[in-house]
């Protein structure tokens, strides 16, 4: 598990109607604020403010289709030559962590082949890195740096 402590937050946060909206500044429009949207809002904040990740090679929720099934990724963080490079998949700070939930990433990864995987609930986050020499993952004790 990977110990992370998010920056103070810094959002624009308005209501429409019933609804709390939180201003995406990747995206650059406001969203739902949702559980899971405040943990990817809070973990994109860290990759960027914290780890130097540039903003520019980010890209959130955009569709993919594993067969016929329609699916949305949550982060990917492209290298330099833009090619995948890392996937993560965000979940509700309530959401436990469970193979189930590494298993969605993995399934997203045939789609979008990346060198790392994460996921995180906020909590709890980890990252790993399949191997293929050893035909096994690695769970890194820190996320890379991207450098």
């Amino acid at each position: 598990m990977i110990a992370i402590s998010f920056p103070p937050p810094d959002f624009k946060i308005t209501r429409e109607g019933n609804r709390e909206m939180i201003f995406d500044r990747f995206r650059k429009k406001y969203v739902v604020l949702t559980p899971e949207e405040w943990v990817r809002q809070n973990f994109l904040n860290y990759l960027v403010k914290v780890m130097g990740y540039p903003a520019a090679l980010i890209g959130i929720e955009k569709e993919i289709y594993l067969g016929e099934m329609k699916k949305r990724y949550d982060i990917v963080i492209y290298n330099r030559a833009t090619q995948p490079w890392m996937l993560v998949e965000c979940k509700e700070m309530n959401v436990p962590l469970t193979e189930q939930t590494m298993q969605q990433v993995i399934r997203y990864n045939m789609v979008i082949p990346a060198t790392y995987l994460v996921i995180t609930n906020g909590i709890h986050t980890f990252c790993g890195r399949y191997m293929d020499r050893e035909q096994q993952w690695n769970f890194l004790s820190a996320l890379p740096s991207f450098a």
